[in-house]
């Protein structure tokens, strides 16, 4: 009997039945519905890029946990743990909202803890209250929970603690070390940093207090040069302490490990000396805006995480001020209140250079206050 070779052109469909047997090996490159797949020694980074974007599954072969990329935004991407292990990849970037707490109103000092919405132009609301009044502080920020350290009534030690996910009041979670106020805060995916300040005198000393359990901070390094009126930015590495006041407005980048104790090194300079100033951070990237005094800043400084340089100029907010909080999402830099009892939100975008738009309204005006995110 003879055969007829049955050309692939002639092949309209194939009934899965009649697949049986061994399958010859077969390339898998024509497959679909496949999410990419990586293995690795180590955990993916918010800004590890994967080409296969949303979906991509990571997998840490030393650790055995497994992530899963939810958001596939260049250098600020959200990589969720659903391993049976616990902790998504950290960030220092909320996506939900943003936290302004304490300040000045007028010559009286304030409890109150506002929340703004990431995403869209929309007033502040009152979130709840600290457990003292008070002025000057540095805030930090965990994946669930806010914390304010330091401030005036001068030498103020307590560190305080709220969540954010509903409105309540803070508690008391330990106290500084080194009472100070004027000092800039700085936070890992475990631990808040509390660095400079005014003691008085001026201090230098950089703390570091734990997330997970309520007590005493403990003495981690010391700043190059002790200033008091700073901003602090954070990386998922570092801590950044910039600018600042001592006999003068400093216009210094300094930089301390997360990983272990030890001193900050100064790796640049800011385009202009300045003080009572703001912080920001994009994944790659610190901010600082405003500072003064006489007269006050409307300038946003930019400078890189990852390399030792100087700042550039990044954009203008839309009213100058010092003395403002400044709070991060993954896709902006915000800049809240501010002298002269300023209620203004402003908002920029980071990476390319731009201007700051105001896209809403704090609770309450007020100034010498400070952020957290969400």
């Amino acid at each position: 009997m003879s055969s007829t070779k049955l050309k692939t052109a002639n092949i309209v469909s194939l009934d899965a039945t009649k697949l049986t047997g061994t399958l010859p090996a077969i390339s898998g490159a024509n497959l679909t519905g496949i999410a990419p797949f990586t293995v690795s020694a180590s955990d993916p980074a918010v800004a590890t890029n994967p080409s296969g974007g949303v979906g991509t599954i990571w997998m840490n072969s030393t650790s055995g946990e497994t992530y899963i990329l939810t958001d596939a935004t260049a250098g600020s991407n959200v990589w969720i743990n659903v391993g049976s292990g616990s902790g998504d990849v950290w960030r220092f970037q909320g996506t939900i909202a943003g936290f302004t707490s304490g300040g000045q109103v007028s010559s009286t000092k304030s409890v109150v803890i506002d929340k703004f919405t990431f995403g869209s132009s929309s007033n502040a609301t009152d979130h709840g209250d600290l457990t003292v009044a008070r002025t000057y502080l540095a805030g930090q920020s965990s994946a669930t929970h806010g914390y304010t350290s330091g401030g005036a009534p001068y030498g103020t030690n307590i560190i305080d603690k709220f969540t954010f996910g509903s409105s309540a009041n803070a508690t008391d979670h330990g106290d500084l070390v080194v009472s100070r106020t004027e000092c800039a805060g700085q936070s890992s995916a475990t631990h808040g940093y509390t660095s400079g300040g005014d003691a008085p005198p001026r201090t230098n000393v950089i703390e570091k207090f734990s997330f997970a359990s309520a007590g005493y901070s403990t003495d981690f390094g010391d700043l190059t040069v002790a200033r008091s009126s700073v901003a602090g930015q954070s990386s998922t590495t570092h801590g950044y302490t910039t600018g600042g006041y001592n006999s003068g407005s400093k216009d210094i980048i300094d930089r301390f490990s997360f990983s272990s104790s030890g001193n900050a090194t100064d790796v640049g300079n800011l385009v202009t000396a300045r003080h009572a100033v703001a912080g920001q951070s994009s994944a790659t990237d610190g901010y600082i805006s405003g500072g003064g005094f006489s007269p006050s800043f409307d300038n946003i400084n930019k400078f890189a995480f990852a390399s030792s340089a100087n700042g550039t100029d990044h954009g203008t907010l839309s009213v100058s001020r010092q003395d403002a909080a400044g709070q991060s999402s993954t896709t902006h830099g915000y800049t809240s209140g501010g002298n002269a009892d300023s209620n203004v939100i402003d908002r920029f975008t980071f990476g390319a250079s731009n201007n700051a738009t105001d896209v809403g309204d704090l609770s309450v005006g007020r100034r010498f206050l400070t952020g957290q995110q969400y």
